[in-house]
């Protein structure tokens, strides 16, 4: 498990894998099997999803040690929870108080992206990013949505878009603003209402640097979680297409790009 979280489009074999299916914040939801999930098979474990609260498990009858748990709690330290099949088996700290996830926000707003697509607000993620409205520059009018979810924008930096790969909040916020204007309406009015049926315990979800990133409470972002272990169904619906989630959970920058000199 890594503890960087990156775009769900953003695979750069350079580093550690960070695919958009595991929050390791504050928050842990474990998968009782995650390459059966990932190969469409169902396995033989009980999953359930949580309603207005989440249910409480011993950790232990879901085959997990509860010493080992709790070393975990103390070494992490701040606030947070546990998630396994479903069930909550740790929580420590302040489960409703609101935290800014950082750059745990990027695969929430991939996700807000993938539902634009979903709902034909947006062709593909290849679509232009200047059709949101921008006045790009001559450099950056080709940049895509999947170049800012990839991180290889090329937003404020000298290469053209996809022509390196850069940590860039510049760009991150960009695609925020960007998602704002597709949707037209606020990042957390659009990702509420569309996975109401997660039924979000603890209000808003963004809420940070103007309504751009991601304020939630450890046991909402577990649900969050608990959905991408799930390839986007949840309790029997896709709320996202499956067909668009197995795609956006394959690499897809290149391994010898180089990195932004800028």
């Amino acid at each position: 498990m890594s503890r960087t979280l990156r775009s769900p489009f953003m695979q750069d074999n350079r580093f550690q894998s960070a695919r958009l299916l595991v929050p390791i914040v504050l928050s842990i939801a474990i998968a009782p099997s995650f390459h059966a999930l990932a190969a469409g098979r169902s396995p033989h474990v009980e999953i359930v999803f949580p309603g207005k609260s989440w249910e409480n498990r011993d950790p232990a009858q879901l085959g997990l040690n509860p010493a080992l748990l709790d070393q975990f709690a103390t070494n992490v330290g701040g606030d947070g929870c546990i998630v396994k099949n479903g069930w909550l088996v740790k929580t420590w700290g302040e489960q409703t108080t609101h935290k800014w996830w950082a750059s745990a926000s990027k695969p929430d707003l991939s996700t807000l992206l993938l539902l634009a697509v979903q709902e034909g607000k947006l062709p593909s993620v290849d679509v232009p990013v200047k059709t949101a409205g921008w006045n790009l520059s001559d450099k950056d009018s080709t940049m895509t949505f999947r170049h800012l979810a990839n991180m290889v924008s090329g937003y404020g930096c000298a290469e053209a878009p996809g022509a390196a790969w850069g940590y860039n909040d510049f760009a991150i916020q960009l695609y925020a603003k960007s998602l704002e204007k597709v949707f037209q309406q606020s990042l957390d009015d659009a990702f509420k209402q569309r996975l109401a049926s997660l039924q979000f315990e603890d209000g808003s979800f963004f809420g940070h640097r103007n309504g751009l990133s991601v304020d939630a409470s450890p046991r909402d972002f577990a649900r969050l979680g608990w959905l991408w272990l799930n390839r986007g169904r949840w309790n029997g619906k896709e709320l996202i297409s499956t067909k668009l989630y197995d795609a956006c959970i394959k690499p897809d920058v290149p391994r010898d790009l180089p990195r932004t000199v800028t």
